[in-house]
């Protein structure tokens, strides 16, 4: 007899939510100008905004916390965490920053100039931010599959081979400071990229002398979908699977929040110790000295300790299970989401979710307001508003996913919360033709405006 499937962990300490009724979650919502991120977080019942410092640490990783050294310069803590980066990574040498963006923020400083262009996969917000406040353009090279949601393509995180090389044909190299692999591809749905399509793009960059850096917030989960769908690396382990994935790889930004399972930290990796001598200088300006550079010894310590754990195939699969759990139940109801089923959330499509709201109406947003206020469960908006204004033109662009993102933190909710979830998804997919009309933008920041806008119900 098959034994049914149970999380390699068991529960040591829990933390009450609160529940609150529609009523109060219509004025809450309406106080926030119909923006999540302005919601206080006890008036979220599931809060599903972001998988990013949000998961539940090991015993081990607070063990770990409590002998991080706390020295200005040189404390052990630093030496562990270069230990596990290169253990794990491969990379020699590493920066210390406070979380993925300031890595972006230290490293696009080193790298990048008015007027260059970056290829990569569907480079999410902050990369694109980063990249758009130095007067330089983002190139998206995801392959077309990515963008039709019920194709169930094993990697629709993988780059388009022909539409980079005609980027790399098309610019100098000296305008192309890297090529950015985003794994797994979260604007794409949580998609992860394949080791044959991570060899081929370092062929093309050796071609045309370009270096590749990986966007690495979620590489393990990654590692975790090549196992299981690339047949040359099923027999391997998952820190084998890493160990390939980084060969191909110049350098690395990681937002340590995501798959080292730790509330605060980042770091950048990379091979070459000139760039590394580069940005050092940055990252003292931005985040403080070279072995510490914004981070506590003990967050150190337990994104150390996180590194190992998160690369371990039993926590990956419970993990990943359970966000596949979510999808199933999300398709056995007939909700449009993104297929396959991403490492890290459930994405609804809501272009098919609600057909009949223009676009300029802010399509995605639209839904997720209308999950808190039934559910009171917050997710995230990953379409118009998040891909924000033409830096020339200043009109909107319209991203050809519009997608609601659900994302799990990791070891924090049970299935009973899943089912939640879908439960209040399907009420409102079933009530879906009652919309008439979407939300508008009263005010907006001039960049990266999805963290603060106010919006109104039209």
């Amino acid at each position: 007899m098959k034994l049914p499937y149970a999380e390699p962990f068991k529960i040591k300490m829990v933390e009450k939510i609160h529940r609150s009724t529609q009523e109060q979650r219509e004025k809450w919502i309406k106080e926030a100008k119909y923006n999540l991120f302005n919601l206080k977080s006890q008036h979220v019942f599931i809060d599903l905004l972001t998988d990013s410092g949000t998961g539940a640490m090991s015993d081990k990783q607070w063990s770990a916390m409590m002998v991080g050294d706390e020295s200005y310069a040189g404390a052990t803590s630093f030496y562990i965490m270069k230990a596990a980066i290169k253990k794990i990574l491969g990379f020699e040498h590493f920066l210390p920053t406070h979380q993925g963006r300031a890595a972006e923020n230290v490293l696009f400083s080193a790298t990048i100039k008015e007027g260059d262009v970056v290829p990569g996969n569907s480079h999410f917000d902050t990369t694109k931010g980063h990249i758009e406040f130095r007067k330089a353009k983002a190139i998206d090279c995801t392959i077309d599959e990515a963008f039709d949601t019920t194709i169930n393509h094993p990697f629709k995180g993988n780059i388009d081979l022909d539409k980079l090389e005609k980027v790399l044909k098309k610019y100098p190299k000296e305008k192309i400071p890297m090529i950015i692999v985003t794994i797994t591809c979260n604007s794409s749905g949580g998609q992860p990229v394949s080791v044959q399509n991570m060899k081929d793009i370092r062929q093309l960059a050796d071609k045309y002398e370009v270096p590749i850096f990986y966007d690495s917030a979620r590489f393990a989960e990654n590692a975790y979908f090549i196992k299981l769908r690339e047949e040359a690396y099923k027999n391997m382990t998952i820190k084998e699977i890493v160990h390939e994935m980084f060969k191909y790889a110049d350098g690395m930004t990681m937002s340590s929040k995501k798959d080292a399972i730790v509330n605060m930290g980042g770091f950048i990796a990379m091979r070459s110790k000139e760039l590394y001598k580069k940005a050092s200088t940055f990252n003292i300006i931005y985040e403080g000295y070279v072995t510490y550079g914004g981070m506590s010894g003990r967050d150190m310590n337990a994104l150390a300790q996180g590194l190992d754990e998160g690369t371990d195939f039993d926590y990956l699969e419970a993990r990943i299970k359970q966000v596949q759990y979510l999808g199933e139940k999300c398709i056995a109801n007939g909700i449009p989401i993104q297929q396959p089923i991403g490492g890290h959330a459930i994405f609804i499509d809501a272009k098919r979710f609600l057909p009949q709201i223009p676009k300029e109406e802010y399509i995605a947003q639209t839904v997720a307001i209308e999950l808190y206020i039934v559910g009171g469960i917050r997710g995230v908006e990953i379409g118009t508003i998040l891909a924000d204004r033409d830096p020339e033109t200043r009109e909107n662009r319209y991203p050809d996913l519009e997608l609601v993102r659900l994302a799990i933190p990791r070891r924090t909710y049970t299935n009973n919360h899943m089912d939640y979830v879908a439960t209040v998804m399907k009420q409102i997919f079933d009530t879906r033709h009652e919309a008439k009309k979407g939300l508008r933008i009263l005010s907006e920041a001039p960049i990266m405006r999805h963290f603060t806008v106010e919006l109104d119900k039209l």
